[in-house]
């Protein structure tokens, strides 16, 4: 998995169709204009990298909407002690592409991931945190927008709101393809950042992990061959496997406790669309905002983190007198022989 600076939001495009109506099938035949694009399997070829890449991450005509989803649980991660599970991780995307006149793609995404309750399977309005024993307010993540443009060159690492301030050098688009058994083609990506955190320790007490950010994001895409190859697919169906490590999020108000979290989620593109989500978690985003059932039709921006968001939507929480971020156990000591 090769540091191709992709990145959970860019490598996440989830189907589509308003609300409250019949969805179109996700995976539609060509479009009555034709939108040319390269399906000839070449992973030298930055072109088709950026066609291929695309057709992933949404669908290649401008009209259609693609819907991604992610599901898996998030377990928390210290030293002395079994890894233990936190909570689960549900959540959707709504894409849209638009083609740039050099030939790049530039994709428009909304996103939003709830966590559910592992015994009982309900999304979480609030969480008894078991490092603590402290109940807490859950935040979802929710991202309007996060935009970026797939061309013949890798793209930048997000900047995060000008936070993340890496420039690697400029190199063509050749992802870290590889063929597997039964016609099938995988893909990898991976992304491992540090960088300033929006949410200062000294303001966000209790939130805040320390002054830099440190995740890493992995991803692995299978596709079928013949899809790729398909010209009449503006959009490649796929499933894949996603991993994030990432400090403790800020609203489990842990501080700058020893520690962090993974999360270990499957994903893919949902040919229903929208009626192929969890009804409970389309009717949690919709009561949050219409919105986040359909695509953006024009690029804006700033696109942001869920941690710069965090910045800029909540307040930091009141640190009780003697306040301190929980502890790891003691090491265990073995007896001498």
């Amino acid at each position: 998995m090769n540091d191709l600076l992709i990145t959970r939001r860019q490598g996440l495009g989830l189907a589509a169709a308003a609300a409250g109506t019949v969805a179109a099938p996700a995976f539609a035949t060509a479009p009555a204009q034709k939108i040319p694009f390269l399906t000839k399997v070449d992973f030298k070829d930055p072109k088709w990298n950026r066609d291929t890449f695309a057709r992933l991450e949404g669908d290649l005509d401008p009209t259609k909407e693609k819907i991604g989803w992610i599901k898996g649980r998030a377990v928390g991660v210290r030293e002395n002690e079994r890894v233990r599970p936190l909570f689960d991780v549900e959540g959707f995307s709504v894409v849209r592409l638009k083609q740039l006149e050099d030939g790049s793609w530039r994709k428009l995404l909304r996103e939003i991931v709830f966590y559910r309750d592992i015994q009982t399977g309900k999304i979480m309005d609030s969480w008894q945190n078991p490092y603590t024993n402290e109940t807490v307010k859950v935040v979802p993540i929710a991202n309007d927008p996060f935009n970026f443009t797939i061309g013949e060159f890798a793209p930048e690492p997000p900047s995060y709101g000008g936070l993340n301030k890496d420039k690697p050098p400029r190199r063509p688009l050749l992802l870290d393809w590889d063929t597997a058994p039964n016609n099938m083609i995988l893909l990898k990506t991976a992304i491992d950042l540090f960088y300033p955190n929006a949410l200062n320790p000294a303001k966000w007490v209790r939130e805040s992990s320390g002054a830099m950010n440190r995740v890493s994001e992995y991803f692995t895409y299978y596709i079928d061959r013949a899809d790729i190859e398909n010209p009449r697919l503006t959009h490649i169906p796929h499933v894949g496997a996603w991993s994030r490590i990432t400090p403790w999020l800020p609203w489990m108000l842990m501080g700058a406790a020893p520690g962090h979290i993974s999360y270990v989620c499957s994903y893919g593109s949902m040919e229903e669309g929208i009626r192929g989500l969890a009804p409970d978690l389309v009717a949690a985003a919709r009561a949050m905002d219409e919105k986040w059932l359909h695509a953006p039709t024009e690029d804006y921006g700033p696109s942001l983190s869920s941690l710069e968001n965090y910045a800029r939507q909540q307040t930091p929480a009141p640190v009780p007198a003697g306040w301190a971020p929980p502890q790891p156990p003691a090491p265990i000591t073995l007896p001498a022989k």
